[in-house]
């Protein structure tokens, strides 16, 4: 979780590059045996076993370096206040191995010891650290070659995430396993990368979602950030800032990166920051090691009226508990790893004694420093105005209360419990494979007496067991464990000092997105008015106004302006009210059979239907008479029946359009005319045909043109349309739609036509049929006749030719209904072009003058130019 500049790592490898714990052949002692260039000054823990396990852990905060002079050895640096509760988790590991051990069930007949050390929270230890798990720190071994099983076949830790990518490009490298208990970068989720990292706390990934959760449960949208200078503060700071504005809808008023050497000045400057922003809610990404000077300088300046939100790294560490910080840190909200219980842990931990072997000394340390005493009787100096008394090793830890004994909130040390405990379960199912059946090559087994780390990372992927307080851990593909946290809230003891209490959780595995359970009544808010805080940069516009973005300002700033017409934030359907200070349902608009405009064109089409009823009447009475029966009577009754679907068809134009209404309105009205006016141009084509079988040579046209060519002409010529509409509706179907590009403040309900280019080739085979049937009409218009059809034909193809040319820019241009309107007009004005020009002229003759009503009267003018 710590970042130590690279730089200064490097310069720390190279300047104790003498002291480095590699092994290396002797090639001067003619022995063949491998032995170490030198030792680090280490604090650590040892006890043997057949199989080692490493570990390491953050026990004292701070390291001391000395100063590099570049002419001489550099001396070894050391590391200063020790962590009881990090030392907790030390021993966690000790009991965790020695409960494996006296557990026949796991590993039997093989004894597990560890190694471990302390890391003093500085990169340059901690490489050196896992450096000396890695070689050992056995003067020399007699193998020639420096081969055998390795001095460790695991490590637990390193708790750092900086460390850990270190450390772990150095493991990846020979497979062997490390199980970090704390070390949460999401970037070691990266398998290619770090091969054989595994972690039992989650990545920081879910940190981050879980944090936002709590921030949108409260509608926080107002936030600052401050996070550490390391690898777990700047890609979780990265997170964060995608989160707020992905998931959150919210604003970062600062993001402020602590400073690494603890820099006084910008600390300060931060703390400013702080006090000067808006935002009542804190974000703080950063380890206890980074924030103590932070939260000196806070308590420093009164910095008051602060809802601060901790990630797990410091949400339940015990150095901010204090009286002293209960003013500002008061009604803390943080997330926290999973809680857990350890059965035997505090007897163990209670039972720990000091000795003199120089590989425990960090047992001697945590002794000197829980007793105030210390070891070395010559080095007794004043501590103040007492001075430090000789430890005897026989103090009782029963009777201390420090962090070390606190068991209440197992977190890291249930981590560090259950990650030595799947290198356990690991080693047990390498140990108990059967031949054949292996993972390796060939299927073979491990060899038992030569144990390599990259076998075990194999197991150690596929490990899968319950911890005795009941949860279950196992690895994804990446090495993460399941991700569940607790929420914490810090809450005022009797005493004036802080509890850490758990109000809440967020669990990954409930199979909804990170949810968050809490439990709001349990919360203590650190504010006078003991409630919610708010947290926004600009609170929400009142009704009748809106959003104006303050510039230079994120997007949660803004000022509210009033609202013109539709200005005020509304759903798609709604409108702003006359007042501007509601939403109200927009006004649907479509050509209704309860408007003045829809009625009429309604009683137009009845009318229009009626009146071809009524020409059929009159048709079907006078069949037998000549008008009728000129020119195909057939061919008439078709096309008055044709007509008349015409005149119908516009009802499927009027009303709120449907789904069936939009689909039969153009396929109705593409047939019905196609029917009609191929009906009137073969009824041109017999008028030709007559006139020409009239003339000498001519007798054999209307044999070509009988009446069965007449209906399989008109047939085809419809089937053409009726292809084209089939199509249509197949590939590009109409459909209603809610059009709010005409009048924001109204939706107008239309049929889309799902495709202008079929909806355009029905226009056009109309088209193309009226044009042909108007060019022969209009070249037969003279042919000698008393009755000359062809021209009634002629004048009835232009009224419907003027018509829907006119009809093409008038729809285009009407918005809304009135485009519909437009249609139907069309429709109506060329059937009744039509209906009157073509069968005005005989109902004229059968109904006024019958006696003109005769095959004489009807020849009698070729008779008398002839």
């Amino acid at each position: 979780m710590y970042h130590h500049d690279t730089h200064l790592f490097y310069l720390f490898s190279s300047a104790f590059f003498s002291h480095s714990s590699s092994p290396v052949p002797d090639s001067t002692s003619g022995s063949g045996s491998c032995q170490l260039r030198g030792h680090f000054n280490l604090n650590g823990m040892y006890q043997d076993g057949d199989l080692i396990l490493g570990g390491l852990f953050e026990v004292h905060f701070l390291t001391v370096f000395p100063e590099l002079s570049f002419t001489s050895e550099p001396e070894q640096p050391y590391c200063e206040q020790f962590d009881m509760a990090s030392f907790q988790q030390a021993q966690t590991m000790a009991f965790a191995i020695d409960e494996i051990n006296r557990n026949p069930k796991l590993l039997p007949n093989i004894t597990l010891g560890y190694h471990m050390y302390d890391n003093c929270v500085k990169l340059a230890v901690a490489f050196r650290a896992a450096m000396a798990l890695l070689s050992g720190t056995d003067e020399a071994t007699s193998s020639v070659d420096c081969t055998g099983s390795p001095p460790v076949i695991g490590i637990v830790g390193d708790p750092g995430s900086t460390h850990s990518i270190a450390i772990s490009s150095v493991l990846g490298l020979f497979r062997v396993p490390m199980v970090s208990y704390f070390a949460t970068c999401s970037c070691l989720s990266h398998r290619r990368q770090y091969p054989s990292f595994f972690r039992t706390i989650p990545s920081d990934a879910f940190q981050v979602h879980a944090i936002t959760q709590i921030l949108k449960r409260f509608s926080w949208t107002w936030v600052g950030l401050v996070y550490s200078d390391d690898d777990y503060g700047i890609h979780a700071a990265h997170a964060f800032h995608q989160d707020v504005q992905v998931q959150l809808s919210g604003c970062v008023a600062y993001s402020e990166m602590l400073p690494r050497d603890n820099n006084r000045k910008d600390v300060r400057r931060i703390v400013e920051a702080i006090k000067a922003s808006t935002a009542r809610v804190v974000v703080v990404i950063s380890t206890e090691a980074y924030l103590l000077p932070l939260m000196d300088e806070v308590a420093l300046r009164n910095v008051t009226g602060r809802q601060w939100i901790a990630s797990e790294a410091w949400a339940t560490s015990p150095v901010f508990l204090t009286r002293r910080l209960l003013p500002y840190l008061g009604g803390t909200l943080g997330i926290a790893i999973r809680r857990g219980e350890i059965q035997g842990l505090r007897d163990f931990l209670l039972r720990l004694q000091p000795d003199s072997h120089p590989k425990n000394n960090m047992v001697q340390n945590f002794w000197e420093e829980m007793f105030g005493c210390t070891f070395d009787s010559g080095s007794i100096q004043a501590d103040g105005e007492e001075e430090k008394k000789v430890c005897t090793g026989e103090e009782k830890l029963r009777n201390t209360d420090t962090a070390y004994t606190d068991i209440s909130e197992l977190r890291a040390s249930y981590n560090v419990y259950k990650a030595v405990y799947a290198l356990a379960h690991a080693l047990h199912d390498l140990t108990t494979c059967k031949e054949g059946k292996g993972p390796f090559n060939g299927h073979i087994c491990a060899s038992l007496g030569n144990i390599q780390p990259w076998q075990v990372v194999d197991y150690l992927q596929k490990v899968n067991f319950t911890t005795g307080f009941g949860d279950h851990v196992s690895f994804d593909k990446d090495g993460n464990a399941l991700a569940i946290y607790d929420v914490m809230n810090w809450q005022p003891n009797p005493d004036g000092s802080i509890k850490v209490h758990t109000v809440g959780m967020v669990d990954e595995a409930s199979q909804a997105d990170y949810v968050l359970t809490l439990d709001e009544d349990a919360l203590f808010w650190n504010f006078e008015s003991k409630k919610v805080p708010r947290s926004v940069c600009s609170e929400s516009c009142p009704p009748g106004t809106r959003r104006a973005r303050r510039k230079g300002l994120p997007i949660c700033c803004f000022d509210c302006l009033p609202c013109t017409d539709g200005e005020i934030t509304c759903p798609e359907e709604f409108w702003s009210s006359p007042e501007k200070d509601r939403c109200v349902p927009k006004e649907v608009e479509f050509l209704s059979y309860e408007e003045p405009l829809g009625i009429s064109l309604t009683t137009a089409s009845l009318f229009g239907s009626c009146f071809c009823a009524g020409v059929l009447g009159i048709f079907a009475r006078h069949r037998h008479t000549p008008v009728v029966r000129a020119n195909n009577s057939e061919l008439s009754f078709l096309l008055l029946l044709s007509l008349k679907l015409c005149f119908m068809c516009v009802l499927l134009f009027i009303g709120q359009p449907q789904l069936w209404t939009c689909q039969l309105r153009h396929v109705a009205f593409g047939i019905s005319f196609v029917l009609s006016v191929s009906s009137i141009l073969v009824k041109t084509m017999v008028v030709v045909a007559v006139f020409k079988s009239s003339r000498p040579g001519g007798q054999s046209a209307m044999k070509w043109f009988g009446v069965a060519q007449q209906r399989g002409t008109v047939l085809v010529l419809t089937a053409f349309q009726v292809a084209i509409c089939a199509a249509w509706l197949a590939t590009a179907s109409p459909t209603p739609y809610k059009n709010t590009r005409y009048v924001s403040s109204k939706i107008v309900y239309e049929c889309a036509v799902g495709s202008v280019l079929w909806f355009a080739t029905l226009l056009g085979y109309i088209g193309l049929l009226a044009a042909v049937s108007f060019l022969l009409a209009f070249l037969a218009r003279n042919l000698p006749d008393n009755f000359n059809e062809a021209k009634f034909i002629t004048f009835s193809m232009l009224i419907f030719c003027a018509v829907w040319i006119t009809f093409v820019p008038a729809y285009i241009s009407s918005p809304g209904k009135y485009s519909v309107a437009v249609e139907v007009f069309a429709i109506l004005a060329s059937s009744f072009g039509l209906l009157v020009a073509i069968f005005a002229p005989k109902c004229y003759i059968i109904l006024l003058h019958p006696e003109r009503n005769t095959k004489q009267a009807i020849m009698g003018r070729t008779t008398q130019k002839k």
